[in-house]
């Protein structure tokens, strides 16, 4: 079931518990803790159109950093967190990192200025260094541990990213496939809040050891929709 935020009627989540901790899963893609002010967000990949550009050649309109980031703005003047945790990927390599405009520069500084806001080391880079926060290889708050990829061995209340799940539900005979959270009792997955961001289905054999039994999904768009019990999906 969709809710409406509060202070943002436009704005629609749904809940879940990990751990103890009441969770709200946003329509786009972040996640809000509301007890503890916290706002997560996974793979950003900001600056892929300009590393696809120079790495590959191949030309892509260069405004999924723009898009991004203002889905970003508004999620943080929704939900005016404490905390902002980017669990990796933030850009997608160091050097994209270095060629970020200075426009989106600052206004990535606004963003940060004025909280706690934690850079979790990725794959693709470490953090930004040249901007403020604290960069760390996880982090944890109360009943929950952050971090970039998923640990099989990891204890209850992990929080991750990396693999950007996508989730495809079949209804009224059309299959309708978006960025997803996942989740079940031990631990949840966040979807790619970045915009060019591909991802993996949840039927991937790659979530088999991380969610070997029932899980739950909550796609992503303008209606945050829940779909529970979903061990046949996988099937």
């Amino acid at each position: 079931m969709a809710l409406k935020c509060g202070s943002c009627p436009s704005m629609t989540y749904s809940t879940l518990t990990l751990n103890g901790a009441k969770l709200h899963a946003l329509g786009s893609g972040a996640l809000w803790y509301p007890d503890a002010q916290i706002l997560t967000v996974s793979d950003l990949h900001l600056g892929k159109s300009e590393r696809m550009a120079r790495r590959t050649g191949k030309l892509l309109p260069p405004y999924e950093t723009l898009d991004t980031l203002t889905r970003l703005t508004s999620d943080l003047e929704t939900t005016s967190p404490k905390t902002v945790i980017c669990l990796g990927d933030s850009f997608d390599d160091r050097l994209a990192e270095a060629a970020l405009p200075d426009p989106f520069r600052t206004t990535l500084t606004q963003m940060i200025a004025g909280r706690k806001w934690v850079w979790i080391e990725g794959n693709h880079d470490p953090g930004p260094t040249e901007l403020a926060g604290t960069h760390l290889a996880s982090y944890s708050h109360g009943p929950l541990s952050f971090r970039h990829i998923a640990d099989p061995n990891a204890g209850a209340g992990e929080v991750s990213g990396h693999y950007h799940p996508k989730f495809t539900l079949q209804t009224k005979g059309k299959s309708i496939t978006r960025a997803a959270f996942l989740y079940d009792e031990t631990r949840l997955i966040l979807p790619a809040y970045g915009t060019y961001t591909g991802g993996l289905r949840s039927t991937d054999p790659a979530f088999d050891p991380l969610f070997p039994g029932r899980f739950s999904a909550i796609m992503t768009g303008p209606t945050a929709t829940a779909i529970p019990n979903c061990q046949a999906d996988k099937t």
